[in-house]
């Protein structure tokens, strides 16, 4: 995609509007801070949920959402944004009614499959394994995100815990997921991956930096703790200052478990190797997102041997940020 050849002549006023969920709101946030490397903005962060019964209902088919909120979800009122961002079936109701609150003027992008008419939005940006498609469909690999070598940087050197540069090379940033709709990590598979990665850190003298997910269960929870843990610089469980920025900007190679289209997407914004481990369950569509990220040189699945190679980095973060200024400029200037 190229990029806008556009400036506003004023800062744009974007709002990401999402249900405040950590993943689901930095998608927003990420994609907002990649058109905002390209033009001035004014960001307003927006978190919204829907009462019952309204919460129930299909998101395209809820009234009046504005007057659906729940009490501490916030006001959604004039003025209207230039260009909308949401993401999560929260935000759903509230894309589709932008577009008659501001009589079309906002820019409505939603992240994700919404599960209905991509038409109904401006632009659409699912995860091109969701095989999504339409002539305002922006299909990418994995998901929007945040990860930048600015932000990792300044990750590293805001990290208070460890000097994790210091550390024994090859570091090895390993970044736990959990149970999704079709897998999971039982406490065997848990086991097998604490021993494969406690492997890889005899052999090479090098440093495990661990992080646990809010959805590693508490079985195999047990199993890294008592098994991955003793061999790991740090290990990280959701007390204290997240190391997870950190550890990705410090790392020479990247492990992740095969559940997360996030983390994989993020590690291969960073250029380093990212090694796949196999996780409990079916695939399904992920199969598409790991061979889609194979096929571009980010990431293996690990079978217990240790490779190294290099690939240009994973930026479809910024390609989408560039195809929304160009649409943004072709609704204000259309001749």
């Amino acid at each position: 995609m190229r990029s806008a050849g556009y400036q506003p002549a004023e800062p744009l006023n974007v709002w990401t509007v999402t249900d405040g969920r950590a993943g689901i709101e930095a998608q927003a946030l990420g994609l907002a801070e990649a058109i905002a490397r390209r033009a001035p903005i004014s960001l307003t962060t927006k978190r919204v949920r829907l009462r019952t019964p309204y919460s129930w209902m299909p998101a395209g088919l809820v009234p009046a959402p504005i007057n659906a909120m729940t009490i501490d979800s916030d006001r959604i009122d004039q003025p209207w944004p230039d260009i909308l961002i949401g993401c999560g079936r929260a935000s759903i109701p509230f894309s589709l009614g932008m577009r008659d609150w501001s009589n079309g003027k906002t820019l409505v992008v939603q992240l994700q499959d919404p599960r209905m008419n991509p038409r109904e939005f401006d632009v659409v940006v699912p995860p091109m394994h969701d095989g999504l498609e339409g002539q305002n469909v922006i299909p990418i690999v994995g998901a929007c995100h945040r990860v930048t070598p600015e932000r990792l940087e300044d990750a590293l050197s805001e990290y208070k815990s460890a000097n994790l540069e210091e550390l024994p090379a090859p570091r090895f940033a390993v970044l736990i997921g959990g149970k999704s709709k079709r897998q999971d990590i039982s406490a065997a598979r848990a086991r097998e991956i604490s021993d494969s990665l406690a492997a890889v850190q005899r052999e090479t003298g090098g440093t495990l930096m661990v992080t646990l997910s809010r959805r590693t269960g508490n079985a195999a929870r047990t199993q890294f703790r008592t098994w991955l843990a003793p061999h790991s610089a740090i290990f990280f469980e959701g007390e204290g200052a997240n190391p997870y920025p950190a550890i990705l900007g410090a790392a020479d190679h990247i492990f992740v478990t095969a559940d997360s289209v996030n983390m994989a997407t993020e590690a291969s914004a960073t250029g380093k190797p990212v090694h796949i481990l196999a996780v409990d369950g079916s695939a399904g569509k992920l199969t598409r997102f790991h061979q889609s990220l194979a096929r571009r040189g980010c990431a293996r699945p690990f079978n217990g041997k240790l490779e190294t190679w290099s690939y240009p980095a994973l930026l479809e973060t910024d390609r989408v940020a560039a195809a929304v200024l160009t649409a943004w400029a072709a609704r204000v200037r259309p001749n």
